[in-house]
């Protein structure tokens, strides 16, 4: 049985959904302050600081309602709030979902920048080009079973389960 999102949480995992799912009517800095109390603290490795050095953007933003942003900022204000959980796994799911090109090669970037920084990372994504530059182990789930897995070099070098399972 699994436990309760709180419980999850607390063991150090963090969820950035699809949906986004930031507070509409909280701003920018509400929806950050609402994770940095809760994980935060002495010792956290992720603050408010750190967070808008990686997004500056967000910064820029902090009075805006989380209505007055755009997709990618929305975006980068979920994985942020996901990050201020101080997590030891961040799950992304479809990080790249509805965002022009240029916002998915700055949330690559910063992905990127996570994974060189040792943090351990979860993302289920359509984008093929985007999930083998990021992983290291791939997972390709069929019909709600596991139907591959390798390493980001053998999926891209096996164009028969490229087909056949990713359409590519």
């Amino acid at each position: 049985m699994a436990g309760q999102p709180f419980d999850i949480a607390k063991s150090g995992i963090a969820y950035v959904p699809e949906t986004r799912d930031i507070f509409p009517s909280l701003t920018v800095r509400e929806n950050l302050e609402i994770a940095a109390k809760r994980f935060g603290g002495a010792g956290a490795d992720w603050t408010m600081e750190r967070v808008l050095d990686l997004f500056p953007r967000l910064g820029e933003r902090m009075e805006n309602g989380g209505t007055q942003l755009s997709g990618g900022e929305q975006q980068m204000l979920a994985i942020a709030r996901g990050l201020l959980m101080n997590p030891k796994l961040l799950i992304l799911d479809e990080p790249t979902e509805g965002l022009a090109p240029i916002i998915v090669k700055l949330i690559h970037d910063k992905l990127q920048d996570l994974k060189a920084a040792g943090l351990s990372m979860i993302i289920v994504e359509q984008n093929f080009g985007f999930a083998t530059s990021l992983a290291d182990d791939v997972v390709i789930v069929g019909k709600g079973q596991i139907v591959w897995t390798g390493s980001a070099d053998d999926i891209k070098a096996d164009e028969d389960a490229q087909h056949t399972w990713l359409g590519v």
